[in-house]
C-alpha cells in the first residue's frame, strides 16, 4: 500500500463565505487515503468572515490552522494577476470562481493561465469558467469533457526555480540554538510531522538573547509598503494570535491589548490617518490617535500622536519559547549544556562536534537557530550582519509612573511586569562588554524622558540585562536552505545552489517575538 501525500494543496479564486474550502476540508476528512494536511490557498479581492476568530484583513498572506493543525487557509487578499507571480506552491486543484478579465480579456485570461500552470502539479485538476477554456489549452490544461473541469497534462514541465535542498527521507532535523527561533522551529517541524533535537549552551531553553523579562510585539507601517513592511505585518498579525493562545494556556504573561508607538516626523494627525488610507490599513490592525487620545489610552502624558495597533503588546520571551516547545510535544527533545563548537557534513548528513571534535549528535538536517554564533560555525563571518549589544533598565514599578499598554518611540516603556518597570534599550554594534553600565542606564533614562515627561528614577536605583542581537543589513531575518557560496557569483539568489540539510534561521534582531513563528513556518 502505497504511503499517503504527505499534503494536498488546492487554489480557488474568490472566496465568498468559504463553501468551497468547508466542501474542500469535508471531502478530506471523509477520505480513507487523505494526505496527511490539507492547504487550502484562496485569492480574493473581498474575503467575508468565518465563524472563527479572523484577523484583519490586510493586503498580504493570512494563515489559519484547524483540525490539530492539520488545515490550513491561507487567505491571500488582493487581485489574482497581482498576487499569483508572488506564491510559491505545488497545487492539485484549482476552483476557479471569481475571475474579472473585462478590462483586458484576452491578456488577462492568458496571464492567468500562465501563473496557474506555474504552480500545477502534474496532474493537477481544475474547474474552471468557459471563457478560461482556450487560454488553459494552450498551456498545457487538457478539458475532460464538454464541461469546466481540465488535468494538468504539459506538452514539457518548465523548469521550477528555487529548490532548495532535497528531502530528507528521515524527517529528523538537530536545532543548534533554544531560543525563540529554535523552539518556534521545533514547533514548526512538529507541525509538518518532523521530530527535532534542540542542543544549546545554557542549561534551559532561552537563557540568552531570548531571556529579557518582558519583549515587545507589533506591526509596521511604511509608505511604500514594500517587502519588509508587508514580512512585519504578516509577522505581527500571526505573533497576535500565537501570543493569545500561549496567554490562554496560563503558563505564559504578557498582553494583546494594543501597543502604542509615537510618530515624531512631525506630521500632523490628518496626514498619518491619509497614509493609512492610502495603503488600506483596515482599523483592526492600525489607528493613528492624537496626543491626547494617545494619553487617556496608555493614561500617561504624550505629546505626539502615536500609531497604535490593537494586536500589539507584551510577552515573556522566555515563556512563549517554552510554550512553542509544549506544543512540539514528544517531537521535540532538549539537550542542554552543550556547546558546538563545528559543522562536519558527513555521508547522508551532518555531525556536530564539541571543542574536543567528539561528535555530539547527528541527522539528515541540521537548523542553525543560534544567532550570531551560526554565522561561525558557517564560516561566514564576511556576510553583512553583525552583532548588537542592548542593555535594558528596570527599576521598582512605584519609581515610575507607567503605562496600561506599552508605548515605544526611539525607546520603549512597558506596564508593570512582576511589580517592576522594564525600559530601554541601547543599540550599540560591535560591543562585546557584557558588563550593565551605568552610562548606558542614563542613555535609557533620557529615551524615557522622551517618550512620556515624568520624575525619573537616579541611575544608580537601576538594574539591568544586557543581551545581542543578531542583525542583517537589510533588517530582515536569515531564514532558509543556506547557500553553497563557491561559484554562486552573479546568479540570482533564487537559483543559487543550497547545502543539503543544512538551514539556517538567525538575525531576528529586535522582532524575535514578531517573527519568531512565521520565521519557522517559512523555514
Amino acid at each position: 500500500m502505497n504511503a499517503p501525500a504527505p499534503r494536498r494543496v488546492c487554489l480557488q479564486l474568490g472566496f465568498g463565505q468559504g463553501q468551497a474550502f468547508r466542501q474542500a476540508w469535508q471531502d478530506w476528512q471523509q477520505n480513507p487515503e487523505r494526505a496527511a494536511r490539507l492547504d487550502f490557498i484562496a485569492i480574493t479581492p473581498h474575503p467575508h468572515a468565518l465563524a472563527t476568530p479572523w484577523p484583519p484583513m490586510t493586503r498580504n498572506l493570512h494563515r489559519l490552522a484547524f483540525d490539530h493543525g492539520r488545515v490550513h487557509l491561507l487567505l491571500a487578499v488582493g487581485q489574482p494577476l497581482d498576487l499569483l507571480p508572488e506564491l510559491r506552491a505545488q497545487v492539485d486543484e484549482f476552483l476557479i470562481d471569481d475571475f474579472d478579465g473585462s478590462a483586458d480579456p484576452q491578456r488577462s485570461a492568458t496571464r492567468l493561465a500562465k501563473g496557474l500552470a506555474r504552480l500545477a502539479a502534474p496532474l493537477a485538476r481544475l474547474r474552471a469558467p468557459a471563457a478560461l477554456h482556450p487560454a488553459l489549452a494552450s498551456v498545457g490544461f487538457e478539458a475532460q469533457g464538454a464541461g469546466p473541469h481540465f488535468v494538468f497534462r504539459p506538452r514539457f514541465v518548465p523548469r521550477r526555480r528555487g529548490s532548495a535542498s532535497p528531502p530528507s527521507r528521515e524527517r529528523h532535523a538537530l536545532i543548534v540554538g533554544a531560543g525563540l527561533a529554535g523552539c518556534a522551529t521545533a514547533y514548526a517541524l512538529a507541525e509538518q510531522g518532523w521530530r527535532s533535537t534542540l542542543i544549546d549552551r545554557a542549561e534551559a531553553p532561552a537563557m540568552q538573547g531570548s531571556g529579557n523579562p518582558a519583549g515587545l510585539f507589533h506591526g509596521t507601517v511604511h509608505p511604500q509598503d514594500g517587502a519588509h513592511a508587508r514580512f512585519n505585518r504578516a509577522a505581527a498579525l500571526l505573533a497576535q494570535r500565537t501570543v493569545q493562545q500561549a496567554l490562554a494556556s496560563g503558563t505564559v504573561r504578557g498582553s494583546v491589548q494594543g501597543l502604542l508607538r509615537l510618530d515624531t516626523r512631525g506630521l500632523d494627525v490628518r496626514s498619518l490617518r491619509d497614509e493609512l488610507s492610502a495603503l488600506r490599513l483596515p482599523a483592526s490592525y492600525v489607528q493613528v490617535l492624537d496626543a491626547p487620545q494617545s494619553s487617556e489610552r496608555c493614561g500617561l502624558p504624550l505629546q505626539h500622536p502615536t500609531l497604535f495597533y490593537p494586536g500589539g503588546g507584551w510577552v515573556q520571551p522566555a515563556a512563549l519559547a517554552r510554550w512553542f516547545l509544549q506544543q512540539a510535544g514528544a517531537a521535540a527533545t532538549f539537550h542542554g549544556g552543550l556547546s558546538v563548537q563545528s559543522l562536519r557534513a558527513v555521508d547522508g548528513g551532518w555531525q556536530l562536534l564539541d571543542a574536543a571534535g567528539r561528535v555530539i549528535a547527528e541527522a539528515p538536517t541540521v537548523v542553525l537557530a543560534n544567532a550570531f554564533d551560526a554565522l561561525r560555525l558557517l564560516k561566514a563571518t564576511h556576510w553583512p550582519v553583525q552583532a548588537v549589544r542592548g542593555q535594558i533598565s528596570s527599576c521598582a514599578a512605584a519609581q515610575l509612573r507607567l503605562p496600561r499598554l506599552p508605548v515605544a518611540g526611539a525607546g520603549y516603556l512597558l506596564p508593570d511586569i512582576d511589580g517592576r518597570a522594564v525600559f530601554g534599550a541601547t543599540t550599540q554594534p560591535g560591543d562585546a562588554d557584557p558588563t550593565v553600565r551605568e552610562t548606558d542606564h542614563v542613555f535609557n533614562l533620557q529615551r524615557l524622558s522622551q517618550l512620556c515627561a515624568q520624575p525619573l528614577p537616579a541611575p544608580a536605583l537601576l538594574q539591568g540585562r544586557v543581551g545581542w542581537r543578531c542583525v542583517a543589513a537589510d533588517r530582515l531575518p536569515l531564514v532558509g536552505a543556506v547557500p553553497n557560496e563557491a561559484g554562486a557569483t552573479g546568479e540570482r539568489l533564487d537559483e543559487v545552489a543550497r547545502r543539503p540539510g543544512l538551514f539556517l534561521f538567525s538575525a531576528l534582531g529586535s522582532r524575535g517575538i514578531a517573527w519568531a513563528e512565521l520565521g519557522a513556518q517559512v523555514l
